[in-house]
């Protein structure tokens, strides 16, 4: 794997835990107790982003930390993923 393929795939695989890690930890205005006038109770509370930022990046590199271990450590390759379907032979 190239430097610029693994930049791809960290970037790629980092927007897709981003948006799966997002809803964790939201508070809303109703559950704060503090509506602001105007806006939906359901609305968050606060910005969480730089959290979230955060904790997408250490997902991410857990994630390509174990697929690096099992690709280049282990040897396991596409290959190796069981057929689906049955075999016709």
């Amino acid at each position: 794997m190239t430097w610029v393929s693994f930049v791809a795939l960290f970037f790629v695989t980092w927007w897709l835990v981003l948006f799966a890690v997002l809803p964790f930890g939201v508070r809303t205005q109703e559950e704060d107790g503090d509506v602001t006038l105007g806006t939906e109770p359901s609305a968050p509370r606060g910005p969480h982003m730089l959290r979230a930022m955060v904790w997408t990046t250490i997902v991410t590199l857990v994630v390509l930390g174990a697929f690096y271990g099992l690709t280049r450590g282990l040897g396991f390759g596409l290959d190796d993923i069981p057929h689906i379907y049955p075999d016709p032979n």
